[in-house]
């Protein structure tokens, strides 16, 4: 696996703030290759109850689903491939931004992800490193909120203060794994 320090600049050198759900230069059959590669590994070693599913106006192109019966650790898995450096995160439970992603995946299901990742051309990120707070050029959703409140205030219109999910700092998984 490549070092977090590696793996923060490589975060860095995508970020393209112009480019939110795609890069500049995707080759978008490639992408689907690598996907393909991704859930035949997955279903090699998991089998058939491996689910797919792909996402549209997203940083993140597809996630592959293994149920907990089938993992062989008690919890469900998944995988996310990224529209953008290749990058692939991998936790458990329902997604990355669910209570206990990124603890509950055993270290040797970490080192045959980064194998695989490695095989397919991409580059396995762990996901503890993508909850980090971001700090990159991009919008998320936290500029897009305050800029709503901000013309809400303007309008004269009175404004909700108790968003129940917005109260967290977006991190690097908002960049790429997430809805744009």
């Amino acid at each position: 696996m490549q070092s977090r320090d590696r793996l923060r600049t490589l975060l860095r050198v995508y970020d393209d703030p112009r480019h939110l759900d795609v890069p500049r230069d995707v080759d978008a059959e490639a992408t689907v290759r690598r996907f393909t590669r991704l859930t035949e590994a997955l279903e090699a070693r998991f089998g058939p109850s491996c689910r797919t599913s792909f996402f549209q106006d997203a940083s993140v192109h597809g996630v592959v689903r293994v149920p907990a019966a089938a993992t062989g650790f008690g919890r469900a898995l998944w995988v996310e491939l990224s529209n953008f450096g290749r990058f692939v995160t991998a936790g458990t439970g329902d997604a990355w931004d669910a209570p206990g992603a990124a603890t509950g995946l055993p270290a040797e299901c970490v080192t045959w992800l980064d194998a695989v990742c490695a095989a397919a051309g991409c580059t396995f990120v762990p996901l503890d490193l993508l909850l980090e707070p971001y700090d990159g050029p991009s919008p998320t959703w936290a500029d897009e909120d305050e800029a709503l409140v901000r013309a809400l205030e303007a309008a004269g219109e009175p404004v909700d203060d108790e968003e129940d999910d917005e109260d967290r700092t977006p991190v690097w998984a908002d960049r790429y794994f997430q809805w744009v």
